[in-house]
């Protein structure tokens, strides 16, 4: 039914249709619209909940890949420090149980940088629930002009074993082509780890086997907020053969 209400306009009279007529159509409109508002929340929802469940596995499952870089005040290694300035750090490195491949890297920020890029492999094998023995193998590559990768004679390869006994640690290794030896006991107490190393070759003033590399070294982590920390290490240094002794703090980031 229509109601003929006048009023001025052009083209004269109009009729309007009665609100009672266009009640189904509205009803029908607002009931499309509540439906479809509810069917794109309960996709949000699902998607929500699927991205969620998804996050909760990814973060159970441990990632095989670690990646990150040392800063450190300068490069001491067995000893003897290596370049000049603050040295950074690099690593790659994949995991799975015991077995270790990767990759670290050293630059110093200066024109004496001691650039090292070394390849490593390694296998861990648990004696007990406080002892471990652990075989690696180590290619020393030191990049540069008169070094290509291929072709030059600037790789040190090294084997080493490591013995973990509980809070004591006791590894050995040979650099094959340099024919050096290296052996070093380690004892943590507490927050705390004191170490001496012993060697010939480029580890000592004259060559013979001898005590090079004396010290303690410690770490805490700088806590940002409740989800980040920053891991911070420092050492002391001595070596006695060269009578050089060296402070040594970095940091670490790394992913988790």
């Amino acid at each position: 039914m229509f109601v003929e209400r006048r009023y001025k306009k052009r083209g004269g009279i109009q009729k309007k249709q009665c609100f009672s007529e266009r009640c189904p159509k509205i009803k029908n409109r607002i009931l499309i619209l509540i439906l479809s508002t509810m069917k794109k929340k309960i996709v949000l929802l699902a998607f929500t909940l699927t991205l969620i469940l998804s996050l909760n596995v990814n973060a159970q499952e441990k990632n095989p890949w670690t990646t990150g870089v040392d800063l450190y005040s300068s490069y001491v290694w067995r000893g003897t420090k290596l370049g000049s300035g603050p040295a950074m750090q690099p690593t790659v490195k994949y995991t799975n149980g015991g077995f270790s491949i990767g990759g670290w890297g050293n630059y110093c920020f200066s024109t004496n940088e001691a650039t090292e890029s070394d390849l490593f492999t390694s296998y861990a094998v648990t004696l007990s629930k406080t002892s471990s023995l652990t075989f690696s193998l180590t290619d020393y590559y030191f990049p540069g002009a008169a070094s290509p990768y291929f072709t030059g004679n600037s790789h040190y390869f090294e084997p080493q074993i490591t013995l973990g006994l509980g809070k004591l640690s006791l590894s050995g290794a040979y650099m094959g082509n340099a024919q050096d030896t290296y052996l070093e006991a380690g004892y943590a107490a507490g927050n705390v780890t004191l170490f001496a190393g012993a060697g010939d070759g480029q580890y000592t003033k004259d060559a013979k086997f001898n005590l090079c590399n004396i010290g303690l070294k410690t770490g805490t982590a700088i806590k940002i907020n409740d989800h980040f920390s920053i891991p911070v290490t420092g050492a002391l240094i001595l070596n006695p053969s060269t009578e050089q002794f060296n402070i040594v703090v970095g940091i670490t980031l790394a992913n988790q």
